[in-house]
């Protein structure tokens, strides 16, 4: 995917920028009125075009590093018109050198300001229209994206409320709480605002791309909360959060499935029960969530769970693209980890 955009860029920036040299030689020869345009001037407009390649390519770099793709039109829109007009006096002082072997330079009209504000002006209304079609092409290929997760959403919310509010675990947590009742009726009320909380996250995750990890933490906790009634003793937790991770933003519901994965085809499974340990980690702008259980990992250990971390990797791939990575491994043949390694989406 990244190779294929990668050479469709530098199709349409080489096609592109040869195209405007050969419009130009074209061009050349009826506003000199003759039937061929000198060697000189062939190799001048082709050194220009090789310039306009060289400084988009470049400006393109810094679009991406500044993150301008992600502003609003209020602060883009100046931003561009400032940026062309100085691209375009450095595209006119940049060709000069050129035409100075080529017999091309005459100082008089190279060093005459009408001259430079006409020709720069000319440079920055082709950068100009360079930018329109590079944040055009960009901002469609976001709502392509945003269109293909929208409908991946609607496909992995029905393997999601299976895998993760099944009546299975709805009917363990409401036994849970019915024993609570009558013994520790406040350890009871808080189950029910844990699994009120859960519900409702689950009910409205179709309706949002993305949460705060901070707030997906929290589901996380209720979710531990519930489980710990169950599994009493047998189940242990450690968290070891990184405050730097709470404004990352990661797909609804995914950390708190991977958690889930971990106690049902981990710890449940163990007669001693096991430990649930998290922890995330950012390092250059990058989020690192780690997830670890006590148990054994074992490939394609069932139906269920390879459509879980099947659908975890898809909505991974559709919202960051290769910029996200997955991964679960067995550790010593006593912990399993998963692990989610995301970019920081400003």
């Amino acid at each position: 995917m990244v190779n294929n955009k990668r050479r469709l860029y530098w199709t349409l920036q080489i096609g592109g920028w040869t195209f405007y040299a050969l419009a130009q030689i074209i061009g050349s020869v009826f506003v000199s009125n003759e039937q061929a345009v000198s060697a000189q001037r062939i190799i001048f407009l082709t050194y220009e075009s090789v310039f306009y390649l060289l400084i988009t390519h470049i400006f393109r770099e810094l679009i991406n590093r500044w993150r301008w793709l992600s502003a609003g039109m209020a602060v883009l829109i100046p931003r561009v018109i400032g940026s062309v007009i100085v691209l375009g006096f450095i595209m006119y002082f940049l060709r000069l050198p050129i035409s100075i072997p080529l017999g091309l330079f005459n100082s008089s009209v190279a060093w005459d300001v009408r001259n430079i504000l006409g020709l720069t002006s000319v440079y920055a209304l082709i950068f100009f229209l360079w930018c329109v079609l590079y944040f055009v092409y960009n901002y469609f290929e976001r709502y392509n994206t945003s269109l293909k997760l929208e409908a991946s959403i609607k496909e992995i919310e029905l393997s999601n409320l299976k895998s993760q509010l099944n009546p299975h675990f709805i009917f363990n947590a409401l036994n849970s709480i019915r024993a609570l009742v009558d013994e520790n009726p406040a350890k009871a009320k808080r189950a029910i605002n844990q699994l009120s909380n859960i519900l409702r996250n689950s009910l409205t995750t179709g309706k949002r791309g993305l949460t705060k990890f901070e707030d997906e933490l929290k589901i996380v906790n209720d979710y531990l909360g519930l489980e710990s009634i169950r599994f009493e003793e047998r189940l242990k937790t450690e968290f070891e959060i990184d405050p730097l991770s709470l404004d990352f933003l990661v797909p609804p519901l995914m950390v708190q499935t991977l958690v889930e994965n971990g106690i049902k085809h981990g710890i449940s499974k163990l007669t001693a029960g096991g430990l649930i340990q998290m922890k995330s980690i950012v390092k250059d702008d990058r989020l690192s969530i780690q997830i670890r259980n006590s148990g054994h990992y074992t490939n394609g250990s069932g139906k269920e769970t390879g459509l879980g971390l099947e659908n975890t990797r898809q909505r991974l791939r559709l919202i960051y693209g290769d910029k996200a990575s997955f991964r679960i491994l067995s550790e010593n043949n006593t912990f399993v980890l998963t692990e989610i390694e995301i970019p920081h989406l400003h």
